[in-house]
């Protein structure tokens, strides 16, 4: 078994974003490229955005601290610390309003296996 302090890591992750270049910063907490399901705790310096991009699986992004706004197509909702938002299918985007940070949690679909009957 394996402990991990996701506050902890929002807090270091959140520093990291807003002394990177980019803005941006992130830490898998649990699983890989090799894993069906991954969580990663993203942390975003305010105004910073993740541009469109495609779902790689079934995703959710919880707000750990701070605001999001997540957007895809016309839609848009936003996030505070606590909410929990369902990644819609298709392209999508995610802005920080303030420094933030999120635990996006994926299932790569494309590694499910079906199990025989």
């Amino acid at each position: 078994m394996q402990k991990i302090s996701i506050d902890a890591l929002a807090r270091q992750q959140i520093e990291a974003a807003v002394a990177a270049p980019s803005g941006r910063a992130a830490d898998t907490a649990f699983g890989g490229h090799e894993k069906t399901l991954r969580q990663t705790v993203m942390a975003f310096r305010a105004g910073t955005r993740l541009s469109e991009h495609q779902n790689p699986g079934e995703a959710t992004v919880f707000v750990l601290k701070g605001s999001v706004w997540l957007k895809s197509g016309k839609n848009s909702w936003q996030g505070k610390a606590g909410d929990l938002l369902i990644v819609p299918d298709g392209l999508h985007s995610l802005e920080a309003e303030e420094d933030s940070a999120v635990l996006f949690t994926v299932v790569k679909t494309d590694r499910l296996v079906e199990l025989p009957a």
